[in-house]
């Protein structure tokens, strides 16, 4: 608890501001413990509720029977009142960044002469394509 203690009143000698979601968030830590803290965030009060977001579903399963231990040490960390209740949810799943994968250039098969049947990529369809077209012909 003293650490939180000393965190807020740097914040306050820098002169910065902070209302009772900030001051939730940062408690959340505390409160909750390092080991479960790594596996949630806290995102926002919502009228005296804190909204924490879990890895999985199974974490709220695991963290409900602990909700009114973790609303105790809130209140330890806070004013009481400040954090009524603590609904867990489940955090959408995030796509991580990837490769653009561009599709292999091939040459305008009508401006050099070719075959079109040849700007095809897929190997099948190509295939299908030029069946058709003989059977068209004949």
């Amino acid at each position: 608890m003293e650490r939180a203690g000393r965190i807020l009143a740097r914040w306050k000698a820098s002169g910065g501001r902070f209302g009772a979601e900030e001051m939730a968030a940062a408690a959340w830590r505390l409160a909750a413990g390092a080991k479960i803290a790594e596996h949630t965030t806290s995102v926002t009060l919502v009228r005296r509720h804190l909204v924490v977001e879990l890895e999985d579903p199974e974490w709220r399963r695991q963290l409900w029977p602990l909700r009114h231990a973790l609303l105790r040490n809130l209140a330890k960390a806070l004013d009481e009142g400040v954090v009524e209740d603590i609904e867990f949810r489940v955090a959408s799943l995030r796509k991580k960044p990837g490769r653009e994968e561009r599709p292999a250039r091939r040459p305008p098969a009508m401006a050099a002469g070719g075959d079109e049947a040849e700007s095809i990529a897929d190997p099948v369809l190509r295939m299908l394509y030029k069946t058709s077209r003989r059977k068209e012909s004949a």
